[in-house]
């Protein structure tokens, strides 16, 4: 007797069944909505409301707070555009700033433009806490709450510093929600990228953190094309033995941005952060990366390169030869002086 519990046959009716059915299910969904009473694109009012949505929030939901408050003239309206448009899975939890009386297409682009998101927390990549916490604050997260959530926030195994674990992205919170709670989100957001990343694989020769160093590094240092040969010079300088004297680690200490020039003085700074007094790696990230950095840390490009330069804007060169590289560092110079970086800074 043939067997049709497991059989290749049996899943595809299955899930051609399954799709049959989830079909009829939006287009029923559509059809009871397809009269649904709407305000016209060109009604919108000047008056504008504060709409509080949180996490894990339906749609359902969404839409009969904009209707109850004005927003649009029926739930069943906007349910409908939010079946029909897939952005409407990233409407965010957390205050939006949205107009009455208008149409639902509308009320949907409103919830999503982060411009009308209250007390927005934007991380790009490579920003500091230091640069974080600022937003924290101007969200209405107190100083006091914030500092104590930094130190008790549950970080990865293995991970000492707070720095590199704020994951950069756009973060709106809900009013009630509490900043260990914001922070824990962001924590939760790195850990999640380490691990699509790879930094857990049983094959990697360094640690999560150290990798989430790198990545730090690689972030710092370059332009995303150059990413994965940065990350192999640092391994390059580490297994020889020679200090990675990069700026970048040199400008953390000094919390210094948009100067691509370094004085030979600033190199002298006394912390286990100056890449160029200490060999190895810092003790800890020096910037919050991204995923790209991440992947880099990872995956370097082969190569034999030792030493690396931005000549120009955007022209980043590599070589294993130092008398190459003093070359180009001439002429760096010459670009510096002549200008060349302003208008990247």
């Amino acid at each position: 007797m043939m067997k049709l519990n497991n059989s290749p046959l049996l899943r595809v009716l299955a899930a051609l069944l399954v799709a049959v059915v989830a079909t009829g299910l939006v287009r029923e969904a559509r059809s009871l909505s397809s009269s649904a009473p709407d305000f016209s694109c060109n009604s919108q009012s000047s008056e504008e409301v504060n709409i509080e949505i949180s996490r894990g929030q339906s749609g359902s939901s969404i839409a009969s707070v904009l209707a109850s408050r004005g927003v649009v003239k029926s739930s069943e309206s906007f349910f409908r555009q939010a079946v029909s448009d897939p952005r409407a899975g990233r409407i965010s939890a957390g205050t939006h700033r949205v107009n009455l009386q208008q149409c639902a297409q509308q009320a949907l682009d409103q919830l999503l433009d982060p411009k009308r998101t209250i007390g927005l927390i934007s991380i790009s990549e490579g920003m500091w806490v230091s640069e974080v916490l600022p937003q924290m604050y101007s969200a209405g997260f107190l100083k006091n709450d914030v500092s104590r959530s930094l130190v008790s926030v549950r970080k990865p195994k293995g991970f000492k510093q707070i720095e590199g674990l704020l994951f950069p992205a756009q973060y709106s919170f809900a009013k009630e929600t509490s900043a260990t709670t914001a922070i824990q989100s962001m924590v939760d957001r790195a850990q999640e990228a380490m691990t699509s990343a790879g930094f857990y694989q049983p094959s990697q020769k360094f640690t999560p953190e150290q990798l989430l160093i790198i990545a730090s590094l690689v972030q710092a240092e370059g332009n995303e094309k150059d990413f994965s040969r940065i990350s192999q010079v640092v391994r390059n300088r580490l297994k020889k033995g020679m200090p990675l004297q990069f700026d970048s680690t040199v400008h953390y200490i000094k919390k210094s941005r948009g100067s691509v020039f370094l004085s030979t003085q600033s190199t002298l700074i006394s912390s286990s952060y100056n890449t160029y007094r200490r060999y190895g790696l810092p003790p800890g990230p020096i910037n919050n990366p991204g995923l790209l950095a991440m992947r880099a840390a990872v995956t370097p490009l082969e190569g034999d390169w030792l030493y690396f330069i931005t000549v120009a804007p955007f022209d980043t060169r590599f070589t294993n030869d130092v008398n190459q590289f003093n070359v180009w560092k001439i002429e760096y110079k010459k670009n510096l002086r002549a200008g060349k970086f302003r208008s990247s800074q």
